[in-house]
């Protein structure tokens, strides 16, 4: 567990890392390459396999305890190959006073790539500390319904499913007319968006800009933002802008959440 700077959450929780996505502007990447121990050659790095691979998906990773190298932990030492961290999985029932966790900032949880036991291990410690609101996002929506639809995807009060988009065309989905908290987020925004709905509002939206000095990066407009507020604003549905858009919207910039009414 980690205290964040992601402003929508109070700690960060990746029983899970690695991503095979490949966005160009992924900060996770930068950070799971930036702390890799890049002394040990590949041939040395530690075997753990995963026993439950998807068809058609790579290498992926499975630790019991911390890597220790020379008497330090390596976090990342597949670098961002998906790994599951077993014993990561108990920390949330450690801390007793009741958190925001977005659970895997550094990975996809719902990555096609991912196995359905790591998921289902997952949401077993979750369980097992249901004090704490748990934070799921992904840009693989329809994982959601692929679970779903087979009976593997829990309803709980404290659970909110978010999806990734960064464009109009992304696509965003929801498990219509059920009880499901459901957010979306908008980072990093690349183009206006016009419409947002997509058959149902979520119950949260998230936007912020790019951050980093890739060469190319997007600058939001003003405008672009204000339609989204405006969209959400009609709805009722709570927006909350991510410190990257301070400067830019100054007067009109906010921060709701929607467990603490608009």
């Amino acid at each position: 567990m980690n205290k964040t700077k992601i402003d929508w959450a109070d700690i960060t929780w990746n029983p899970v890392t690695g991503c095979l996505h490949d966005c160009h502007y992924c900060y996770a990447r930068k950070i799971a390459t930036r702390f890799s121990n890049w002394g040990f050659l590949p041939e040395n790095r530690p075997v753990a396999f995963s026993d439950d691979i998807p068809n058609g998906i790579g290498l992926l990773h499975c630790l019991d305890k911390p890597y220790d190298k020379q008497g330090k932990k390596e976090p990342f030492p597949f670098k961002f190959e998906p790994t599951l961290h077993r014993y990561r999985l108990t920390h949330p029932k450690n801390i007793n006073k009741p958190q925001n966790i977005f659970v895997c900032s550094m990975a996809d949880l719902f990555g096609e790539w991912v196995p359905d036991g790591w998921i289902k291990e997952v949401f077993k410690a979750c369980d097992e500390a249901p004090h704490h609101r748990y934070m799921f996002l992904t840009k693989n929506p329809k994982r959601y319904l692929n679970l779903y639809k087979y009976k593997k995807f829990p309803w709980k009060e404290n659970y909110w499913f978010g999806t990734t988009i960064t464009r109009p065309s992304d696509e965003f989905v929801w498990v219509k007319d059920t009880p499901y908290k459901t957010f979306v987020s908008i980072e990093p925004i690349m183009a206006p968006f016009g419409k947002l709905e997509n058959g149902k509002m979520p119950d949260w939206v998230i936007v912020g800009a790019e951050t980093g000095n890739r060469k190319g990066k997007v600058k939001p407009e003003k405008h672009w933002i204000e339609e989204i507020v405006s969209q959400c604003q009609e709805r009722k549905v709570p927006i909350f802008m991510k410190e990257s858009l301070r400067n830019l919207m100054e007067e009109d910039f906010r921060q709701e959440f929607p467990w603490e009414g608009v």
